[in-house]
């Protein structure tokens, strides 16, 4: 009798413990469903930072690369520019010292009064060979940018002329060039020797 009663009431923990069982069993799985939408929504939070980083950081290699882009181009313009500048001057300290040849040769055609220059055929052909001379000059002058200043009747300017001797002519509008005494060129732009020159004075 007493064993039968042992065995029920091992039985009955036997179905209490299975009841408690099955009633915690679910337990983990509510648990589960609770905490994955929370991983979920964590881990959209997480790619959305990482895209955003991302982002800013392209943002910055662009900006890099079009300052870099930018400082190329700059330093390839001021290149060029240089080139140019020195393709243009470079041959300044030559010209110069050709600037004397044209000196003498235009003294060569000055210094025979015109009507002088038909007496003699052998002056004569002289002559014509100096002045083709000169013109072949004028031709490799005007190919380098040499050019001379036309400047009788003009202002005197300080930045290209040379002022030798002032001359009194109420006439002419004060500072006015009357004479060239040495002429002035010009390499491009820039100034290649002044000229030397005569300028009125006393005039309005």
């Amino acid at each position: 009798m007493t064993d039968h009663k042992n065995q029920h009431h091992h039985d009955a923990e036997k179905e209490e413990i299975k009841e408690e069982k099955n009633t915690s069993a679910p337990q983990p799985k509510e648990e589960e469903a609770q905490t994955a939408p929370q991983a979920e929504e964590q881990a959209c939070w997480d790619g959305q930072e990482e895209l955003e980083q991302l982002k800013e950081e392209n943002k910055k290699l662009k900006e890099d690369y079009l300052r870099a882009y930018a400082d190329a181009e700059n330093t390839k313009r001021r290149c060029t520019q240089e080139i140019e500048k020195n393709n243009k001057y470079a041959i300044s300290n030559f010209a110069k010292n050709l600037l004397s040849v044209a000196d003498n040769l235009d003294r060569a055609l000055k210094s025979i009064p015109e009507d002088k220059k038909d007496d003699c055929e052998h002056l004569k052909n002289l002559l014509t060979g100096v002045e083709m001379t000169q013109h072949e000059l004028d031709k490799v002058f005007e190919k380098f940018g040499i050019k001379k200043m036309d400047i009788i009747g003009t202002k005197f300017d300080p930045n290209y002329h040379q002022v030798i001797q002032e001359v009194e002519d109420k006439e002419k509008p004060n500072g006015t060039i009357i004479r060239e005494l040495q002429s002035g060129y010009m390499i491009n732009d820039r100034i290649l020797r002044e000229a030397m020159v005569i300028v009125s004075k006393g005039g309005k």
